[in-house]
């Protein structure tokens, strides 16, 4: 099995494309290189970590510590993208509300993963 059949990480891939898209396209260019840059690389950060700690498996606690980093970076992208909205650098309020519920959806995915991985392992053999 590859992470890439992880849910998780088809979610992350998903997001990371959408943020990129977004945040060349849809942004002042000012913002592109400030708040746009920051929001490219946590996003990316979430998906990153996802398979690192994929890679990481066989340490159960490395694997959930990266899991965890990548909760963190998500939380930030939600606030990079609560930014940029809020601000009103980014406008189009429909994608706004679709990459939002997407950010959203991944960390209780994450979440969700996370559980499982500690259940699976904390049982007795």
């Amino acid at each position: 099995m590859s992470y890439k059949n992880l849910e998780i990480w088809k979610l992350a891939k998903e997001v990371v494309v959408e943020i990129h898209e977004m945040s060349l396209t849809q942004l002042p260019k000012f913002e592109m290189y400030e708040v746009g840059s920051q929001i490219r690389r946590s996003s990316k950060s979430v998906r990153a970590n996802i398979v690192e700690g994929y890679g990481r498996r066989y340490y159960k606690q490395e694997f959930i510590h990266h899991l965890i980093i990548a909760i963190a970076s998500n939380d930030e992208t939600i606030d990079h993208l609560e930014t940029l909205y809020e601000t009103k650098s980014f406008t189009d309020e429909e994608l706004y509300t679709t990459l939002h519920s997407k950010i959203e959806l991944l960390g209780k995915k994450i979440n969700a993963f996370i559980q499982a991985v500690k259940e699976e392992h904390q049982s007795p053999r």
